[in-house]
């Protein structure tokens, strides 16, 4: 889960480039398995990744921005509040009920 701060005004650019961020991650984050971009208020955001693994999500943060889509996601990002890290034995039933039409693959070793 990662919090960060976008400015208003930058609001529908970091909207904009989420679809081409997002399609990004599916060819080039091994373990990327879905994102949920929370608005929390007029400039908070809260971004909820689902990773396969903690060793994905690790291999992830070393790639940075290196994609078009993903820099062009992060560029109106003004600030970065928080990021943690947890797990859930949840996702699948979150994704059935919040998310549905879309294919469900479980964690690795599940």
């Amino acid at each position: 889960m990662t919090r960060f701060k976008v400015p208003p005004a930058r609001a529908d650019e970091l909207l904009q480039s989420r679809p081409a961020m997002l399609a990004e991650f599916r060819a080039d984050r091994e373990g990327f398995l879905d994102a949920l971009l929370i608005r929390v208020d007029d400039e908070t955001w809260l971004d909820v990744v689902w990773w396969r693994s903690s060793d994905d999500f690790a291999a992830s943060r070393e790639k940075g921005a290196n994609l078009p889509g993903i820099k062009a996601f992060f560029a109106p990002i003004s600030e970065l509040v928080s990021a943690e890290e947890g797990t859930t034995d949840d996702y699948r039933s979150f994704r059935v009920a919040h998310m549905p039409g879309r294919e469900i693959s479980p964690p690795a070793g599940r």
